[in-house]
């Protein structure tokens, strides 16, 4: 069974990260500690005891100002000597920290959880089918969103997002199939995409054993979930396919080739996803690949014409390396002509809507992603 999490990588010591090193065990129990620690008190401080611990400092920036809650998270992972969301230069390492990290985070409950296999390129993924609790609304049979998790195309899996689409399916009352897509370095690109949409295309013909509204199948993501949700936009509109009734796009790499934005120099360190991870990323990603960073199913941002694709939800955070991108990629599909509703969360950092049970500005921003999802499906 093709896979996107295995247990050990043959390519493990690869690519080196320049920041995150090798860390011990004794070294990544400490951190799971402190982690625990930090989820279970910070939604339970009051903001006005966050600023005290802060020393009354802000950070504002381009004429943003981060979120408390996120400033003081990060505060905490630098003082544990933590700078960025990779924690080895073992992918293994790095995956399975990622899981642990993610484990710690409380699921939303209420609804359908069960596992399943769907269609990939190269053979069958594993995939995660959520079901809300009423299979119907309004308007009928609920919504389908197809998910593709974020991790640049090297960590992440359907573990890390299970609380995220918990959430999704039980607020946004529609279901959510999420995908386990091939990671890198095993499988370089393009493998990523063609498994999202062979993943789309197979939701698309099996809608009715899903229970979904086959007039509504959504594709959405974030990071480089967001670029395989674009994408698989692109090919469907491309191939002749039906298109999705809309791409979620939550903070989405878009851009590869000629990527070094305003928002990448000024968020290159310090603010989780760093200058580092994403180098480490993109060398797994993209190093020995048969396409080239320009390609656009690497870079929808460069595809030639952008016009006759799905309606878009593009999200992006203020302190995001990936804001400027995200924002470029707004600004060319609506110039294509493409309906686009892009909201931009001025205090937040990359990886927002992962931490919305932190409290704070992050689960306020998911708490709208998630009603504007479910706007948009309900006008579908």
């Amino acid at each position: 069974m093709a896979t996107g999490s295995p247990a050990k990588s043959a390519f493990a010591a690869s690519v080196h990260h320049q920041a995150a090193g090798h860390p011990g065990r004794s070294r990544l129990a400490v951190l799971n500690a402190a982690s625990a620690g930090m989820l279970r008190l910070m939604p339970r401080i009051p903001d006005s005891v966050k600023k005290v611990l802060l020393g009354g400092k802000t950070v504002t920036i381009d004429g943003n100002t981060l979120d408390t809650t996120l400033q003081l998270m990060l505060a905490l992972q630098k003082s544990s000597r933590v700078n960025g969301f990779v924690a080895s230069s073992d992918v293994g390492v790095a995956r399975a920290q990622l899981r642990k990290l993610a484990s710690m985070m409380p699921a939303a409950s209420a609804v359908g959880v069960r596992d399943l296999t769907v269609t990939g390129a190269a053979g069958p993924l594993r995939a995660r089918h959520y079901t809300p609790v009423e299979s119907l609304g309004a308007e009928g049979l609920r919504p389908l969103l197809v998910f593709f998790h974020g991790g640049g195309f090297v960590l992440g899996d359907l573990e890390t997002h299970d609380a995220l689409c918990q959430l999704i399916c039980r607020d946004a009352e529609v279901h959510v199939l999420s995908i386990d897509y091939r990671l890198a370095p095993e499988h370089k690109a393009p493998a990523a995409v063609e498994d999202a949409y062979a993943a789309y295309l197979w939701a698309v013909d099996h809608v009715g054993e899903l229970g979904a509204d086959p007039a509504r199948i959504a594709v959405g993501g974030d990071s480089a979930g967001g670029n395989l949700a674009a994408v698989a936009s692109q090919l469907a509109r491309h191939e002749g396919a039906p298109l999705p009734a809309l791409q979620l796009l939550i903070y989405p790499v878009t851009n590869y080739f000629n990527g070094d934005t305003r928002s990448k120099t000024l968020f290159a360190d310090g603010f989780f996803l760093t200058k580092k991870d994403m180098d480490w990323c993109d060398a797994h990603y993209l190093g020995g690949a048969a396409v080239d960073a320009s390609d656009p199913r690497i870079s929808p941002l460069l595809a030639d014409d952008l016009s006759g694709l799905p309606p878009a939800l593009v999200l992006t955070g203020g302190f995001d390396p990936l804001r400027d991108e995200g924002a470029q990629y707004a600004e060319a599909l609506a110039a294509a002509g493409v309906p686009v509703d892009h909201r931009q969360f001025r205090s937040l950092i990359h990886g927002f809507a992962n931490f919305f049970p932190l409290g704070g500005g992050s689960a306020s921003a998911t708490a709208e992603l998630v009603s504007a999802l479910r706007a948009h499906l309900s006008r579908s």
